[in-house]
């Protein structure tokens, strides 16, 4: 099983981040074997299923190019101008070929990794010129896959090619009774079932040798417990960061909701475990507003606010808590309590009046009227 350099064992999957890290690194699973068998395979069936056109375009330039008048052969300038036609020539008939076993090269080094450009894949690293880390990796379980692969190429493909050699041989001899144009053209039918063939075994190797490279490259990001713990307090932030800023958001949120009491119309208590702060602009809302709520020290210094600026402060400790309990921060209360909100909304603006005015003070209201669905009992 895999471990680090502190010999703990790596039996954790790796993670999302761990995953792109190695990719950004270069670190992606790759399969020469992949890479090798596609580009013989298609290749050969592209010679085979351009033999007609590479035969005769080849044939042409090479009948051009033997065919030299007497006056060029004695001219060094007309010499090299016919070699620069030749080559230009050629190289217009077979581009079709290099560029379609290019695009094959392209698409298979890429087909499990992805493509990845990565400047630290390329830095040199002089760990790398370390001879006992590259015994290890001789040594190593890739190592022996690597010898193992390599054997087995050289017995499948070994034995292909002699295969297609000892059946095609007549073949390749008879090329020589043929025309240029035809003989060129089965020379290319020939190579290209050759390399057809020799693909074919090419096959069974990159079966085996893809899901190995995925299983070695999943194996080596794996991760120590210990990894796995730092990594995610590094992604996700460490206990008592979080929970530092987690205070400072609390203490950010009170004290807007703190501001938000001078505001308000009314306070309504438990009178001492929960307070709850309303406010009614009759010509903006709809109902009334919760404005603040807390319980406990939150609830006394809700109250302290209030009475700090000559906001009512009334006792009633189930409509307290059925506000307390049924409506956000922020939103309308329920429907249920408007009628019970509304004769304390009476209360409060009679209040005022006698402030102002003076005249009999109003009694505090009584028997709220709270639905039993919106009804909180109080707790012992």
């Amino acid at each position: 099983m895999a471990e680090n350099r502190d010999g703990q064992e790596k039996t954790e999957q790796p993670t999302q981040k761990r995953l792109q890290d190695s990719k950004r690194k270069g670190q992606i699973a790759r399969s020469r074997e992949l890479n090798t068998m596609a580009i013989v395979l298609v290749g050969g069936a592209a010679m085979v299923g351009m033999s007609g056109h590479l035969g005769q375009g080849l044939s042409d330039v090479m009948t051009a190019g033997f065919t030299i008048p007497r006056a060029d052969m004695y001219d060094p300038a007309a010499m090299l101008l016919r070699l620069g036609s030749a080559i230009q020539e050629t190289l217009l008939v077979l581009s079709p070929f290099f560029i379609l076993v290019v695009a094959v090269a392209v698409i298979s080094s890429v087909a499990l990794g992805g493509i990845t450009i990565s400047a630290e894949a390329i830095a040199p690293k002089l760990e790398k010129l370390n001879p006992l880390k590259g015994l290890k990796r001789m040594v190593s379980v890739k190592g022996l896959v690597e010898l193992l692969k390599a054997l087995a190429k050289f017995l499948l493909v070994g034995g292909a090619t002699a295969l297609v050699l000892w059946t095609t041989l007549e073949d390749f001899i008879a090329l020589n009774t043929m025309e240029l144009g035809p003989a060129v053209t089965q020379l290319g039918r020939l190579v290209g079932w050759s390399f057809v063939l020799i693909a074919t075994t090419l096959i069974l190797v990159a079966l085996i040798d893809v899901p190995f490279q995925l299983w070695d490259h999943k194996r080596q990001l794996k991760m120590t417990r210990q990894e796995l713990k730092e990594e995610m307090k590094d992604t996700e932030g460490r206990p008592e960061v979080k929970g530092r800023i987690r205070s400072l958001q609390r203490e950010m949120a009170q004290r807007r909701m703190m501001e938000e009491v001078p505001k308000a119309d009314v306070v309504v208590t438990n009178p001492t475990h929960f307070a709850v702060a309303l406010r009614y602009d009759q010509s903006r809302m709809s109902a009334p507003k919760l404005v603040a709520k807390g319980s406990g020290l939150v609830a006394a210094n809700i109250r302290r606010v209030a009475q700090e600026h000559d906001v009512p402060v009334v006792e009633s400790p189930m409509l307290a808590r059925a506000i307390y309990f049924h409506t956000e921060l922020g939103d309308m209360i329920p429907a249920g309590l408007y009628l019970a909100v509304a004769k304390l909304l009476a209360y409060v603006f009679q209040l005022r009046a006698y402030r102002t005015e003076g005249g009999m003070r109003p009694d505090s209201p009584r028997d709220m009227p709270i639905p039993d669905e919106l009804q909180v009992p109080e707790k012992d």
